[in-house]
């Protein structure tokens, strides 16, 4: 089981409970996979360091999770296609 960091940053113009959805979204993606949440740290509403789908702010929140090598790929392939979240990247931390 390796250690990873997920970074998502979400559209800002959602209300408390479809932000909140699509966080609960992503948990339940990991743990399809096989992926266990160590942690969430959730920053809230911060200023883009540069506009991306002509947006200036996003939500901002940080995943940390272990799982076995394949399951990044798998959510990878599931954000890529969710239209609230703007960005996200997943990077393997070292043990």
């Amino acid at each position: 089981m390796n250690k990873y960091e997920l970074a998502v940053i979400v559209k800002p113009n959602l209300d408390e409970e479809a932000l909140k959805a699509e966080f609960d979204g992503v948990k339940e993606l990991i743990e399809r996979f096989g992926g266990t949440v160590e942690k969430v740290d959730d920053w809230g509403k911060r200023r883009l360091a540069y506009e991306i789908q002509k947006v200036n702010e996003g939500f901002y929140s940080f995943f940390t999770f272990s799982s076995e090598n394949n399951t990044p790929n798998e959510i990878e392939k599931r954000m890529r296609i969710k239209e609230n979240i703007l960005r996200y990247l997943i990077v393997r931390q070292e043990a």
